[in-house]
This record gives C-alpha cells, structure tokens and sequence, in this order.
C-alpha cells in the first residue's frame, strides 16, 4: 500500500462540497458540474468519479468496478468500502472500462425503490450540446447534453431502465473534473 495516491487533501469539506455537487447534478439532470479538490486517482479512474465514491461509499455500501487492481486497493484503502465480483451485488459501480448491463443491476424494489444501485460511468467527452434532449423531472422543458464514449445500444437500455419506474438506476457521467446525472426519470432522444 506504500504507492497509493492520496485521496482528498480535506476529506470532509471536500466530500462534502462533492456531495453538494451531486445533489444539484440529480436535482438538475443533464446540467454538467465542474469539481474543485479532487483527489489524486490512480489510473484509469477519473478524479470527478473517484471523489463521487469517497463521497458515497463506506463500509456499508459494496462497490463492483472494472477499473482494475490499483484503483480497487485505492478504494478499499480511501473509502473503506467492501468490493464486490458481481456487478448485480452492488450499491455502487464504477464503471471504467466498459458498462455493465443496466438490467443486471440491483433496481431496488416497488416498496423500496432506493435500494437501487448508482452507476457511475466514465466517458471519453461531457458537455452541454446537441446530442441528446433530455426531459423529465428537474428539467423546465428539455436540456441538451453531448456524450462521448457509451456503448451502442445505450439508449434502448437507458430506455428500458426507465420503464421500470419506481425501480430502476441512476447514473452519474464522469469524465475529467466535470460530472453530469441522470436519475432513472431522465428520458433521453437523440438531438436533431
């Protein structure tokens, strides 16, 4: 463990103004939010989704990710957080290198819907742009967002993971220092 980066230089205001920015990042879907402190994460995690998981993981709260043996010991260490094999066990993912079936992901139930799982899913490119409209609650009429890096076919999962409301995942897209959320009511369509 003696080569693990840090993590936050402050940890409680800084997860705290990391928690700040998710709340108003799920309250507002789509709106991209730029981060401040993050914490040094080893590759290939990204610093918005490394902070997102020291703001939200514990020991409580099992973590699955693909982002490989350095950046699971860096989690362990930081967030104390159990890691699970299967991505279907998890309260939280961290998806680094690939998406995990959003249908094999725990939606929580009909009486407990927030016992749903969060994604958090880096990508290549996040910025307000033509390439999706986003509406649904927490947007007046619609918001436009342009994503780089998902995988085909993501727009029919995210679809049907909508159409399993009140169960269903949220997302959170990071990439960089910038995050943006999408709660399971964002109903997304391809821009133009």
């Amino acid at each position: 463990m003696s080569g693990l980066t840090p993590g936050f230089a402050d940890p409680v205001p800084a997860a705290q103004a990391c928690f700040r920015a998710l709340l108003e990042a799920m309250a507002r879907p789509g709106r991209v939010h730029r981060l401040a402190g993050l914490p040094e994460a080893p590759a290939p995690l990204a610093p918005a989704a490394a902070a997102m998981l020291l703001t939200l993981a514990d020991a409580e709260t099992p973590l699955w990710t693909d982002a490989g043996p350095v950046a699971e010991e860096w989690l362990r260490f930081h967030a104390g957080c159990p890691l699970v094999a299967e991505p279907g066990a998890a309260s939280f993912l961290l998806a680094a290198c690939g998406m995990p079936e959003l249908a094999a992901l725990e939606a929580g139930t009909e009486e407990e819907p927030h016992r749903s799982a969060t994604l958090v899913l880096q990508v290549a490119g996040l910025e307000r742009g033509a390439g999706w409209r986003l509406t649904g609650p927490g947007i007046e009429t619609e918001h436009l967002l342009e994503v780089e890096g998902l995988p085909r076919g993501f727009l029919a999962a995210w679809a049907a993971n909508g159409a399993r409301f009140p169960r269903g995942v949220d997302l959170v897209l990071c990439t960089g220092d910038r995050l943006a959320a999408l709660p399971r009511t964002t109903r997304i369509e391809e821009a133009g």
